[in-house]
């Protein structure tokens, strides 16, 4: 009867403590589920953190108030790079705007790049001299200054000879990526005629504009 009675009363103070124990440990992870987030509103936050971020990053190209004003003739724009140019071009775009159509050279790396631009009788790349394929009536050359090479920048380069053109273009017909030789980038702008254009630096990310205006 001794034995039967040790044995019984651990049993009975066992069942007595374990609602306690049950109680407090589901309080515990109530208290813990009401503090943490759900994985539908941290994955809805993070999503709205992305989406901010991407859309802070895009580039806006309305060129309204930084674009100087079209000019009365096709003289050479000119533009000198910043002293801590290298930079490497990394994306090229093509569009039509109201009244004009519009080239973006977007570049990475460090600084700032200068520019020359004008008309020229025929496209050849300046490393070899061979005769670059540019569709159009009349050809602007794009040569931007305080370019480095890829390897140097750590920017992945436009691949060059891939002819660009755009739906509902009215003065550029393609663009036409020559590279990168010896610290200078060459891009070749096809137009219907020489028309004028204008040339303007943006940043965020660093880019050389480039629009040529409708035929007056």
């Amino acid at each position: 009867m001794r034995t039967r009675a040790r044995s019984v009363a651990p049993l009975v103070l066992t069942l007595l403590i374990a609602p306690v124990v049950l109680v407090g440990c589901g309080k515990r992870a109530a208290d813990q589920e009401a503090a943490a987030p759900t994985g539908s509103v941290a994955e809805s936050s993070a999503g709205e953190s992305s989406a901010t971020r991407t859309s802070d990053a895009a580039p806006t190209e309305s060129g309204a108030t930084d674009a100087p004003p079209f000019p009365a003739n096709t003289d050479p724009d000119t533009a000198n790079p910043s002293l801590d140019a290298a930079v490497t071009v990394r994306d090229i775009r093509l569009a039509r705007q109201n009244g004009f159509d519009r080239v973006v050279l977007e570049v990475g790396g460090t600084g700032t790049p200068g520019w020359d631009v004008r008309y020229v009788d025929s496209a050849s790349s300046q490393g070899s001299g061979e005769s670059v394929d540019v569709a159009g009536n009349a050809v602007l050359q794009v040569s931007l200054t305080g370019v480095g090479y890829p390897y140097d920048t750590g920017v992945t380069e436009y691949p060059p000879r891939h002819p660009l053109s755009a739906a509902g273009t009215q003065d550029v017909t393609q663009v036409v990526y020559d590279a990168t030789f010896e610290g200078t980038a060459v891009t070749f702008v096809g137009t219907n005629q020489r028309a004028p254009f204008r040339v303007y630096l943006m940043k965020n990310p660093t880019r050389v504009v480039l629009e040529v205006a409708d035929a007056s």
